[in-house]
């Protein structure tokens, strides 16, 4: 047996009477306890009834593994040198508890052992597969996916609650951010940028939830999404062209409409010479260029002290000469120095905010600023939004799943205490076929924005046609 580093020296291996504890949950409990866990509730005897032999053999293995192996060696191997020692010692453990399995069976066992070691347990398959794009894990024993728009429920699981708190534990703790009973949520992300949200009791009644929002390992572009029918390629050509102008653009979007999506997509088409500074609450924009600073919010420490908000950061960044600057999700009194930002020369940024129409995103906006708590009128309000925001983008996420681009606004003034807004692409719905997919096209409504004349200044020239309301556009036209 090829022990390594990782078995400093040869223990019998308990009997599987005598290491099998009277549920997976004592065996997960007996595991080194996160820091300042709250107490959860017990899972029901059926919910327990429901793991399986391949669960009850592998918390019995790594309860063994975590008793004899050197914890602190494992942070110096690789993962390939860490499975070739697990995999000759479990195969001795299996042989000695009189545990049969084949070459696979075994091959497995020891990956969902080195996910528990190294990664984050049952979510690891997950996580690795790329057609996944959410992950909501309701409590331990309900862990339900998205994919292609479609949520599905899977057969991964946690052995109980305990062992779903303790994942958590690792990932807030990475980040820097803790959950316990008197901080009971909390927003992180991944390495690899990826969006967590998780909530525990006493706020979430049944137990644990985690919520992680996925990221493509390499970044959607605007081609991509064309390719995929979020948006014909004209529509595509029309936002080039209107980053490269520095013209302000405001993404607007329900929950999981794919905003975040649409700024990393149009952010491409910054230029290298330009100086970024994203502003975000949890990073998560994969930004292209080599002169971007990254800007995150950090929460207030157990005394209620040390927090760094939205609006902090953005005042800060006006000191650190942005060309422009990008902020991840509009959502209180940072829009009011937003738009100031984009007012006082700044020209080019980008925001995100939550709204189910263009017009309803200005009116979002106006709330914000009330939000400041600066004393303005609606009228200077309004005055503020007409002047900073050029160009409204709206996504929606249709009923078969899809995300879509519904609409391109373009701001262009104010008229009374009015915010004038005209469409220059609108989706037209047609009906839903068989299958359930949403028959529509975005199409021109044959307006000629005003903005044609400041990018035609800055050298930037569009084809007329683009506007025709006649000229069919296909998605990969």
């Amino acid at each position: 047996m090829s022990g390594g580093m990782i078995w400093p020296g040869r223990k019998p291996v308990k009997t599987a009477a005598e290491a099998k504890p009277a549920s997976a949950a004592d065996a997960t409990a007996a595991a080194p306890a996160a820091k300042s866990v709250p107490a959860v509730k017990a899972a029901p005897a059926a919910e327990t009834s429901r793991l399986d032999q391949k669960t009850d053999l592998k918390v019995e293995l790594h309860q063994n593994l975590l008793d004899r192996i050197n914890l602190a060696a494992l942070e110096s191997m690789t993962r390939e040198q860490v499975g070739r020692d697990i995999g000759d010692i479990v195969a001795d453990m299996l042989k000695e508890m009189n545990h049969a399995l084949n070459l696979a069976e075994r091959k497995q066992l020891v990956e969902d052992i080195l996910d528990e070691l190294l990664g984050l347990g049952p979510l690891e398959p997950l996580l690795k597969d790329p057609s996944i794009t959410e992950v909501m894990v309701n409590t331990a024993y309900i862990v339900f996916i998205e994919r292609a728009g479609r949520i599905e429920e899977t057969k991964a699981k946690f052995a109980d609650n305990r062992h779903l708190l303790r994942i958590i534990q690792k990932i807030v703790s990475g980040m820097g951010r803790r959950i316990d009973e008197s901080s009971p949520m909390v927003d992180a992300r991944l390495p690899d940028g990826s969006r967590v949200n998780a909530i525990i009791p006493p706020l979430a009644v049944d137990g644990p939830i985690l919520t992680i929002r996925k990221f493509a390992k390499t970044p959607i572009n605007m081609e991509k999404l064309v390719s995929i029918g979020a948006m014909p390629e004209a529509c595509a050509e029309v936002l080039r062209a209107v980053v490269k102008g520095r013209r302000n653009v405001l993404i607007s979007g329900g929950t999981g409409s794919g905003k975040t999506t649409m700024l990393n997509a149009m952010s491409a088409s910054i230029g290298t010479h330009e100086r970024i500074v994203t502003i975000e609450d949890s990073a998560e924009l994969q930004l292209q260029q080599r002169h971007v600073i990254r800007l995150e919010t950090r929460p207030a420490n157990m005394e209620g002290r040390g927090e760094i908000n939205q609006r902090d950061l953005v005042k800060n960044s006006l000191r650190m000469r942005p060309d422009r600057i990008v902020l991840g999700e509009c959502r209180g009194g940072e829009a009011f120095d937003m738009l100031q930002a984009m007012n006082t020369g700044h020209d080019g940024s980008m925001t995100t905010i939550h709204a189910n129409t263009p017009r309803d995103s200005l009116s979002r906006l106006e709330q914000m600023i009330g939000m400041s708590g600066l004393e303005i009128s609606p009228k200077a309000a309004r005055a503020q939004i007409a002047s900073a925001i050029q160009v409204v983008i709206q996504l929606e996420r249709l009923s078969d799943g899809k995300r879509r681009l519904t609409s391109v606004a373009e701001v262009t003034g104010m008229e009374g205490e009015t915010v004038l807004l005209q469409e220059i692409f609108r989706f037209d719905r047609q009906g839903i076929d068989a299958q359930g997919n949403v028959i529509a096209e975005l199409k021109p409504t044959g307006i000629r924005p005003k903005f044609m004349e400041y990018l035609g200044a800055r050298g930037i020239h569009l084809p007329p046609n683009l506007f025709d309301p006649y000229r069919r556009l296909d998605s990969a036209a």
